[in-house]
C-alpha cells in the first residue's frame, strides 16, 4: 500500500510552473531519491506533500486519505515530517530544548512521552552529549543532526530529507548517512532530496528525477543514472 500518492499535481506562481502534471506513488516503507538541476521544483515539491503550499491542480493522497487542502499542522500531527535545507533552529534554546518544542507542537501526546521521546532520538542521532549545549554553538554537523531530530521529535511515518548531506565531508557524510539507514531501517519511509549523489543512492530503493517541474524518469538507481535523459538534463553530459 501507498503511504503518498501524487495524482497530477500541478503548482504556478504567476506564469511560472514549478511543478507541472507530477504524479508518483511512494509504497510504505520504501526509500525514495529525488534528484534534478537547481530550479527543477524539488523543494517546491516538498512544500506541496508537507501543505506549506497547495497546490493548483491535482490530487495528493497520505496513508489513504486525500490531503490535497489539508494545512501543514494536520499532515503533520497525522505524521509527516521533514527537514530544511538550512536548518533554522532556535539557537538560544539547548539542543533538547529544541526537540521538545518540535515533539510538543508536532505530535498529539502527553508532554512526558515527548520528552522521553526527545531523549531517546538524541541517541539515535548521537546527539546525546550535546543535549544541554546551545543550538547556536553548535557546528555544521550537529546542526544537521539537531534538524533531523528535530523532524524525528514529530514522530513521522513519512520522513522528508531536503539536502540534509549538503555541505558535510566525506567522514561526516558517512557518519550521518548511517543515522539514516538506521532511521529507515526502523519502517519509517524516507523521500530525500539531495546533490550528493553517492549519499543518496547508498539508500535509496528508487530515484525520481525532476526538470522543470516535470518528473522525466523514476526507478531502480542504477537504471535511472544510465539513462540518456538523465545524463543530458541532470549530469549536463552530451551523449
Amino acid at each position: 500500500m501507498s503511504i503518498l500518492s501524487l495524482q497530477n499535481v500541478s503548482k504556478s506562481f504567476e506564469s511560472l510552473k514549478v511543478t507541472d502534471g507530477v504524479s508518483f506513488d511512494v509504497p510504505k516503507g520504501e526509500a525514495l531519491g529525488i534528484i534534478g538541476p537547481n530550479g527543477a521544483g524539488k523543494s517546491t515539491l516538498f512544500n506541496l506533500i508537507t501543505g506549506n503550499l497547495m497546490s493548483d491542480n491535482g490530487k495528493i493522497f497520505y496513508d489513504g486519505r486525500d490531503v490535497t487542502r489539508v494545512p501543514a499542522m494536520r499532515r503533520c500531527l497525522n505524521g509527516v515530517g521533514r527537514s530544511f535545507q538550512i536548518p533554522q533552529p532556535f539557537e538560544k534554546l539547548t539542543v533538547f530544548e529544541n526537540l521538545v518544542v518540535a515533539g510538543a507542537f508536532g505530535r498529539d501526546t502527553s508532554e512526558a512521552e515527548v520528552t522521553q521521546a526527545c531523549a531517546e532520538i538524541l541517541e539515535r542521532t548521537e546527539m546525546i552529549d550535546r543535549a544541554n549545549v546551545p543550538a547556536g554553538q553548535l557546528r555544521l554537523l550537529e546542526r544537521k543532526r539537531l534538524e533531523l531530530a528535530r523532524a524525528l521529535a514529530t514522530d513521522p511515518k513519512l520522513l522528508l530529507l531536503d539536502e540534509i548531506a549538503g555541505g558535510l565531508t566525506d567522514a561526516e557524510c558517512q557518519s550521518l548517512i548511517q543515522t539514516i539507514r538506521d532511521i529507515h531501517k526502523s519502517g519509517v519511509t524516507i523521500i530525500w532530496i539531495e546533490h550528493v549523489l553517492h549519499a543518496l543512492t547508498s539508500v535509496v530503493e528508487r530515484l525520481l528525477v525532476l526538470d522543470f517541474g516535470r518528473v522525466i524518469g523514476i526507478g531502480e538507481p542504477g537504471e535511472i543514472m544510465e539513462s540518456r535523459e538523465v545524463r543530458e538534463i541532470y549530469l549536463g553530459i552530451e551523449v
